[in-house]
């Protein structure tokens, strides 16, 4: 959602930007919000950015400190790999549901995402592979057709891509390759149980890796203005 230029937006729409913003990496951890400056973004006065404000502190997207104001909160390692875990869960569901209702064409669209991840592997493509690999996951959330699993683990996802991508390197990238062909191949054989497992596996692989992920939060990128 975007806020159209002179028009006056409520406190949740105010909400519903800020947090796009803050999950698609527009806004990263660390980024202090200036009230003012927010204001005059969304062409209203401070009470409702206020109001976004606090909603987004309530969402744990958003930290507030007494005479410091509000930024974009920075999440500890522990929180990082407990989110992990979470999505390993939220992952592994959907990949079981998707072994009772993800379709063959579907199916064929995952294996081509995977195949991009591939080239891109040997290309040593970052970029290209954490794409490829966004959108088979993607396809595999969708397949479960459950919006609310879909819409959660897509959220969590977001939220943990920043970390992803500052872990992410040569090694993963291969044995990601072959985990996500077990883990389709399971799909397409209606074998839940090895569906769900797999999944829940590769995610948890990333989750374990404790030391990697406090190395990435020291090298995260912060933000060095204040946003509005």
């Amino acid at each position: 959602m975007h806020e159209k230029a002179g028009a006056k937006a409520s406190s949740e729409e105010i909400v519903q930007i800020l947090e796009d913003d803050i999950l698609n990496g527009r806004l990263p951890p660390g980024t202090k919000l200036d009230e003012q400056a927010l204001a005059n973004r969304f062409n209203v006065s401070r009470t409702p950015v206020r109001e976004a404000i606090r909603e987004l502190s309530a969402n744990n997207l958003v930290e507030v400190r007494r005479n410091l104001g509000a930024t974009v909160k920075t999440l500890t390692a522990a929180e990082v790999i407990d989110m992990f875990l979470v999505l390993a869960e939220l992952e592994g569901l959907a990949a079981r549901l998707c072994a009772r209702r993800m379709s063959i064409e579907e199916i064929e669209e995952a294996r081509a995402c995977n195949r991009a991840c591939a080239e891109a592997a040997a290309n040593n493509d970052y970029a290209g592979f954490l794409a490829a690999n966004a959108e088979l996951h993607a396809l595999i959330q969708r397949g479960a057709r459950s919006q609310f699993l879909a819409t959660e683990a897509a959220k969590l996802g977001k939220r943990l891509a920043g970390y992803r991508r500052a872990i992410t390197h040569p090694r993963q990238m291969a044995s990601s390759l072959d985990v996500h062909e077990r883990i389709l191949s399971a799909i397409s054989a209606g074998d839940e149980a090895a569906a769900q497992s797999a999944m829940r596996a590769h995610v948890d692989v990333i989750a374990g890796s404790a030391a990697d992920i406090v190395m990435a939060l020291g090298n995260a990128p912060t933000a060095k203005r204040d946003i509005g």
